[in-house]
């Protein structure tokens, strides 16, 4: 390599040959050579530092030795390589600048060289890989790694304690570990560059972890906010709060819950709060309509297949437990499930366990469920249509969802909503609902719920042309006030047409500020026709100059 030193020129620049014996020095000038062999070879760049370590054990006698590198990003120094070391150790291996002995090298750029680790307090022992026993017995030589002027990393060894022939037990002193600390120096500057090139990785790799955390952790904040229930369940009503806090309580855990409520009251969303505001916000949310896939296929659906498992089994296919698998899967319409099928999904329930039609491997699943109905699961199980096991396994947490005519607060709210969301689908601008639909709107009983009122706010946003849902643009059904209420008279033509009528002049009036003409132009009656209904609505022209 052109950038890096060779060997030889090391050794010489150094200093050490002269000084040191024949054995020793020919050991050294064995280790730099093969290490500078080593580097050589470009194919091995990446893996190079640990036969670097595995040389230096083998020439210097060392007990374990490591690499270790500074990240600049922050501030902390790793282990990159490591002699004599496990994984957890090499794991432990973590400095800050300044910290311990390693810390030092690189903070200060100076080499230490310890006779005795036991007798100096900075040697922390943060891989724990020294028994306390032998530290006595252990020196220590600790190298920065330089490039140009900036300290990168550090080399580190740990060698048994050299003593006086003449003095058995005696360490011979600092002089003895000068070799050891003028070797690795040699060593270090030979390495310098492929360190850089680590270090670089590393810091990237770090770079890249951080931004992964940041990312999940703003699609969970992204996705709470979205489907979190305070949010996308709308509702205000003291029943629909008390609703809330349920779902709040339920969602930080894996209980299986079961949603009972009424046809479009809302229950998949009530599940996907649960589901974005749990832990598990991040991985699959599985929806399955029991009621809308034939008993032949439910088993399949829910468990999968394998190859040639039946005819039209023309390869291996995951059931959606197996898809939902760390998520929740919701199974809607749950009451609609065969019998058949309910002895092989309370199994799932209580083991988490499962095989494919056609196999004999047994797959495990760590899967959240959330089950619904709209039935009355107590009538289901007197008609025989439903296991009173597998109800009693489901309603671990349920949760009633209020019909709409319950919350009558709330449906003004989701009006509002609704208006809001069709407008920008269909690219319209609906700035209000006139009083009169309010009204209608109020008093309508709602028998299809949520999902009623959303399909006739959209139908009335198709419908407006000049920016105001009007009594008119709602259901006929509902212009007769929600007539279909036992107890209430069904309305005449007659009361229909005035309601729409009287609705559409005081409009006029309304964008006319009161002035009879041009209302009466606007709607294509003469001015007489107009004066005949205002004085028979009651209207004042004073009201409508007021306004605006």
């Amino acid at each position: 390599m052109s950038n890096v030193r060779t060997a030889e020129d090391g050794a010489v620049q150094a200093g050490f040959l002269s000084s040191q014996g024949g054995r020793r020095e020919r050991e050294g000038l064995e280790l730099l050579f093969d290490i500078s062999s080593l580097l050589s070879d470009s194919s091995h760049m990446e893996t190079v530092l640990k036969p670097v370590l595995e040389r230096i054990a083998l020439y210097l006698g060392i007990i374990r030795g490591m690499i270790t590198i500074l990240n600049r990003t922050r501030g902390e120094i790793a282990i990159a390589e490591a002699w004599g070391l496990d994984d957890s150790q090499k794991l432990k291996g973590r400095y800050s600048l300044g910290e311990g002995i390693t810390g030092q090298v690189i903070e200060t750029g100076n080499p230490v060289a310890l006779v005795r680790i036991a007798d100096d307090p900075r040697f922390l022992n943060r891989t724990g890989a020294r028994r306390e026993d032998e530290t006595k017995d252990i020196s220590f030589v600790c190298v920065p790694i330089r490039l140009g002027r900036e300290v990168i990393g550090a080399i580190g060894v740990d060698l048994p304690i050299r003593h006086r022939p003449e003095s058995k037990g005696v360490p011979e002193g600092r002089a003895a570990l000068d070799y050891e600390l003028r070797i690795l120096s040699i060593v270090a500057a030979s390495i310098s560059q492929i360190v850089r090139l680590h270090q670089a990785e590393r810091e990237e790799m770090e770079d890249l972890k951080a931004e992964n955390i940041r990312l999940q952790e703003q699609l969970r904040t992204e996705l709470r906010a979205r489907y979190g229930s305070s949010t996308y369940v709308i509702g205000n009503s003291k029943i629909m709060r008390s609703l809330y806090q349920q779902i709040e309580q339920v969602s930080g855990t894996s209980a299986t819950v079961l949603l009972l409520g009424e046809s479009g009251v809302g229950k998949e969303r009530i599940a996907q709060a649960i589901h974005y505001g749990s832990p598990r916000v991040d991985k699959p949310f599985v929806k399955l309509n029991c009621a809308a896939i034939p008993e032949s296929l439910i088993e399949s659906t829910l468990f999968g297949h394998e190859k040639g498992a039946f005819t039209d089994a023309v390869k291996m296919r995951k059931g959606y437990f197996e898809q939902a698998n760390n998520g929740t899967i919701f199974l809607d319409e749950i009451g609609e499930m065969p019998l058949s099928i309910q002895t092989k999904f309370l199994r799932v329930l209580q083991e988490r366990e499962f095989e494919r039609i056609g196999g004999s491997e047994t797959i495990k699943v760590n899967v959240r469920i959330i089950a619904a109905t709209n039935a009355d699961p107590q009538k289901l199980i007197a008609a025989g249509r439903f296991r009173e096991d597998l109800y009693y396994r489901l309603s671990v947490f349920p949760l009633v969802v209020p019909p709409l005519r319950e919350r009558k607060t709330d449906i003004m709210l989701l009006a509002d909503y609704f208006v809001e969301k069709f407008s920008a689908e269909h690219d319209k601008k609906i700035s209000r609902i006139s009083p009169s639909a309010v009204d209608l709107i109020n008093r309508y009983p709602w028998p299809g719920n949520v999902r009623e009122l959303e399909n006739c706010i959209e139908r009335a946003v198709i419908l407006s042309r000049d920016g105001v849902i009007h009594s008119y643009h709602l259901p006929p059904g509902m212009q007769k006030g929600g007539a279909e209420t036992p107890g209430k008279d069904r309305q005449t033509l007659k009361a229909v047409l005035e309601s729409v009528e009287r609705e559409m002049v005081e409009e006029e009036l309304r964008r006319a500020r009161g002035n009879m003409a041009r209302a009466a132009q606007n709607l294509g009656i003469s001015e007489r026709i107009m004066g005949l209904r205002v004085a028979k609505y009651g209207f004042k022209r004073e009201d409508f100059q007021e306004q605006q």
